[in-house]
């Protein structure tokens, strides 16, 4: 972990110092793209949020672009290709501590997504001494979890079970299936699609019991300095589209189906019953959530920083304060 951390950490200063300004992003008609990483349901709010004509009610114009990996997304977003974007909050935390402007201004939920799955011949966690673990990419969301389910095993990264960054969900997904790894977090609906094939579930991780910080959605401090209104503005659409996710079951799973090029009912039904009572009415990134990511995170680093200088809530403080959120609530 502590090799990667430091990968991690000179890519994000060097990408840091050659970014283009992300206002360059911006076109006339306040057009950009938003980055997520994968079709799992944990990023679905903002797909809800264009297809029901919410960002176009704002005045934007969004395309959503999938790059798998949460941490070649943050770098995407210092790199200039987008101003904001969905990715896994430990991303967004190495590329702070590694001296850029990146911020999490919301989190759809603070219930962990990930399940953490294992081929059928794993019996019992032992089994995995010696095997390999997939990952999106180092310092994912994904990294975090399969690291942390590695250590609640009693089993050590890197030494006892080699991890390999596989670029994606699916693309980890398809490795499992193949046998090149034998351990992977997973979120809805391809979970749903292991558990089918007989993969096995080690750890449901919100039954860890810790509060997390999912479905972030980043920027920098920089482009909300030069761009705070069309940021507000996307955040009026975002908390838009998770009113709609929670309320509107169907409308969410014909968008679910069309962005995941999902046509089993049953997936489309089960990664709704999963996400839907856990977003967040009020989008706030969990303290408590990211003092975990912290503590876990940079462990071996001290002093510890403190969650305040990962986070803006100014965005979501304004739209709680004026009612907006309350009025979305009473449609």
């Amino acid at each position: 972990m502590k090799r990667a951390s430091i990968i991690l950490a000179a890519a994000f200063v060097l990408l840091f110092s050659v970014a283009a300004p992300v206002s360059q992003a911006l076109a006339a008609g306040q057009f950009f793209r938003f980055l997520y990483p994968s079709f799992g349901g944990t990023w679905a709010a903002p797909w809800i949020a264009k297809e029901a004509g919410y960002f176009a009610a704002e005045g934007l114009e969004i395309e959503l672009v999938r790059v798998g990996g949460s941490t070649r997304i943050v770098a995407a977003m210092l790199g200039g290709s987008a101003p904001m974007i969905h990715a896994g909050a430990s991303a967004a935390l190495a590329a702070t501590a590694a001296g850029s402007d990146t911020v999490l201004i919301a989190a759809a939920s603070n219930v962990s997504s990930f399940h953490v799955m294992a081929r059928p011949e794993i019996r019992q966690p032992s089994d995995l001494r010696g095997k390999t673990a997939g990952i999106s990419a180092f310092g994912s969301s994904s990294d975090f979890v399969v690291r942390l389910a590695l250590k609640k095993f009693g089993l050590e990264p890197g030494r006892d079970v080699a991890i390999i960054p596989m670029g994606g969900q699916p693309e980890g997904f398809a490795a499992l299936q193949a046998g090149s790894v034998h351990l992977l977090g997973m979120t809805f609906p391809l979970y749903l699609s292991a558990a089918r094939l007989g993969f096995k579930e080690l750890i449901k991780v919100s039954d860890l019991g810790f509060e997390d910080v999912t479905g972030g959605v980043i920027t920098t401090r920089s482009f909300i300095a030069r761009e705070r209104d069309t940021a507000l503005r996307f955040m009026k659409a975002f908390i838009r589209g998770v009113h709609r996710y929670k309320t509107d079951r169907e409308f969410s799973k014909r968008v679910f189906a069309k962005y995941g090029k999902i046509t089993d009912q049953d997936l489309l039904e089960g990664t709704w019953r999963e996400y839907a009572p856990v977003l967040q009415r009020v989008p706030r990134p969990s303290v408590k959530g990211l003092q975990f990511l912290i503590e876990t995170q940079f462990k071996d680093k001290g002093p510890l920083p403190k969650p305040e200088s990962f986070v803006d809530n100014s965005l979501i403080d304004q739209l709680e304060k004026s009612g907006f959120i309350d009025s979305v609530y009473r449609q």
